[in-house]
């Protein structure tokens, strides 16, 4: 599709200075370590990731789903539904997609040894968002390519997938104040931070709940759905128990997290 890179940038870009500003100006929390040294940390594997989508796929999401739309490929592609009630089947369908692949990140140890590295980050704001493995975002990116080619959805809600994905990521994962009142309302439509944020609790039964990314419907529908930490946000703990000092948390250490690191007792087959 045309101005994909640029459309997608853009609105990451704005998307994360809005989070960003509006962390400084109505913090939720006050943050517990530095926020230089997290961000650096978190921004630079962020920067790893494009490098390494591109080195192992020739094809993204977008670009198959238009070439599964011309070779008729995918259940969508074989209906006749109106396009409107199409784009939002595909985008609904791809976020329950992630919704299932997140959970089995939290349910095999080989898997959650990769996606360990996203909760070790001992502070939450908007820069946790994009806090991921390269290897994990490498699969991640392959089971949205199978799901592209077995459901069929149009390029036009690929994109916009991916722009919401991007958008409610960093929404999620901010620091930001909202009134309860305002979040209780917000939380029936998609993923708020408070939502989510008892999702990065250090506390196991806490972090294995809430898996939705962008929308809230699946975790109620699957009985993940934990509406607030035990401790309250203000005073929950943030991160994993066996990773509780910064100096083990910079770049080098995030990479060779997943082959050298201690996976803890969060895996859900464990329990």
């Amino acid at each position: 599709m045309e101005h994909e890179v640029l459309i997608r940038l853009g609105a990451f870009l704005g998307i994360f200075i809005l989070m960003a500003v509006w962390e400084a100006l109505a913090p939720r929390r006050i943050l517990t370590t530095s926020k230089r040294d997290r961000w650096m940390n978190n921004l630079a594997i962020l920067s790893l990731n494009p490098i390494s989508l591109r080195l192992i796929f020739p094809i993204l999401p977008v670009s198959l789903a238009l070439i599964a739309e011309q070779r008729h490929w995918g259940l969508l592609n074989h209906t006749d539904l109106p396009y409107e009630v199409e784009i939002i089947i595909g985008v609904f369908a791809l976020d329950f997609t992630l919704y299932i692949q997140h959970a089995l990140f939290h349910a095999f140890p080989t898997l959650w040894r990769l996606h360990m590295v996203h909760h070790t980050d001992l502070d939450f704001d908007v820069t946790t968002g994009v806090r991921f493995h390269p290897v994990e975002i490498i699969l991640s990116m392959g089971i949205k390519l199978i799901a592209v080619i077995a459901l069929g959805p149009s390029p036009l809600a690929v994109l916009l997938f991916e722009m919401v994905l991007n958008a409610t990521s960093m929404f999620n994962h901010s620091n930001i104040y909202l009134p309860s009142k305002v979040d209780r309302v917000l939380r029936l439509f998609v993923v708020t931070p408070e939502m989510h944020r008892v999702h990065h609790s250090v506390i196991i039964q806490e972090t294995n709940s809430n898996f939705g990314f962008s929308f809230p419907w699946w975790d109620r529908m699957f009985g993940t759905y934990r509406p607030q930490p035990s401790k309250g946000h203000l005073d929950m703990v943030i991160g994993l128990a066996q990773y509780r000092k910064p100096k083990h948390l910079n770049l080098w250490h995030l990479i060779i997290m997943p082959f050298t690191g201690n996976p803890g007792r969060v895996p859900i087959s464990r329990h």
